[in-house]
């Protein structure tokens, strides 16, 4: 019978390893980059018997609370033996489930991203959809929605269609969301696959629309983010670049994210920018990239692009990433990954660096 994924993990043999690969493995990064070991004490068992599927984005609010994107795609044998989890999972920085909501009928399905705002409202994408949702933080309320669910951003209409990258609140795979804590004002990527929309839109705070870029040379626009100092980050998963953009657009400069593939012949095992954030320090001197490719984090410095380190490996072991989707950061510097295949949240804390 298959465990709960969020179940404690493992022996000590299996814990001492995964501390191990826990360390930077660059070998220009001691001294420089931050050392990270799995926290197996944040993993533990859900009640009633809950069963979680693939797990989209996650996002971390400002008590350290970990909201986890449950797509509920659980195999159909697996609910003899339990029950379908919520799709909103709130954990607070021990692990422990606080809170679970979310109406399947109301948000789609394939869950993609989340993001809080500064008054803690919680912003929620999922791609493919045609629609943004903003929610208060309990989910008791939706106070906003951007686009319309089931209507696509396409020549007709449907999620099979020709992208158009419309000018105007309409989506196609809207996957990520940033609300500017400046002026209000939303970002949303629009563009989770190849085969999609490759924009950024902005809106005001009522949801009216602003302006929108589509990056040069991004077939997809897989994940975004904003900096405390207002450049706006943008993944171009396929090529292994993260684009770092002001306000307007213009491309400041781009980063390259490494990926050397292990076995000769295998060009792209997902992505290598797949997910961004930064270190909780004013200057946010460090980025960190989930790199999908390597299955592993990259630790750069976030002015230069500099790698200084990384960590992480295949597998379903404690430590390793299976299939790494969402990752954040929290007001300690530790960092929470979400995994679609492996349908788990590992903690990496911080411990030294």
């Amino acid at each position: 019978m298959k465990k709960s994924i969020l179940a404690s993990v493992g022996t000590c043999a299996i814990l001492a390893a995964a501390a191990a690969l826990m360390a930077p493995s660059s070998p220009h990064a001691q001294g420089a980059a931050p050392r990270y070991e799995f926290d197996a004490s944040w993993n533990k068992p859900f009640p009633n018997r809950w069963i979680n599927g693939g797990l989209g984005g996650l996002c971390v609010d400002g008590n350290d609370h970990v909201l986890v994107l449950n797509r509920q795609d659980v195999n159909r044998g697996e609910l003899a033996a339990g029950a379908v989890a919520p799709p909103m999972l709130e954990f607070d920085s021990a692990g422990n489930l606080v809170h679970s909501w979310g109406d399947p009928k109301v948000i789609d399905q394939r869950l993609h991203s989340c993001h809080y705002d500064k008054d803690g409202n919680v912003w929620v994408a999922s791609a493919p959809s045609g629609m943004v949702q903003k929610y208060s933080h309990d989910g008791s309320k939706l106070l906003l929605t951007l686009g319309k669910k089931g209507v696509y951003d396409t020549a007709d209409g449907t999620e099979k269609g020709k992208p158009l990258n419309s000018p105007t609140a309409a989506f196609h795979m809207p996957s990520s969301i940033y609300v500017d804590r400046g002026n209000g004002d939303v970002y949303i990527a629009d563009g989770e696959s190849d085969t999609s929309n490759s924009k950024i839109a902005v809106f005001d705070a009522s949801g009216k629309f602003v302006r929108q870029w589509i990056p040069e040379g991004y077939k997809s626009v897989h994940c975004m983010t904003m900096a405390n100092d207002g450049t706006v980050y943008v993944c171009n998963r396929r090529s292994g670049k993260v684009g770092a953009f002001d306000k307007m657009g213009k491309l400041q400069r781009t980063f390259d994210v490494p990926s050397t593939p292990v076995t000769a012949g295998v060009d792209n095992g997902g992505g290598a920018a797949v997910a961004v954030d930064f270190s909780p320090d004013r200057e946010q001197r460090l980025m960190f990239v989930l790199n999908q490719n390597n299955s592993r984090i990259e630790i750069m410095e976030r002015a230069s692009g500099k790698v200084l380190g990384n960590f992480g490996r295949p597998g379903p072991y404690a430590g390793e990433l299976n299939q790494g989707h969402g990752l954040a950061t929290d007001s300690k510097g530790n960092i929470y990954v979400n995994e679609n295949r492996g349908r788990r949240t590992q903690k990496f804390k911080l411990v030294g660096g």
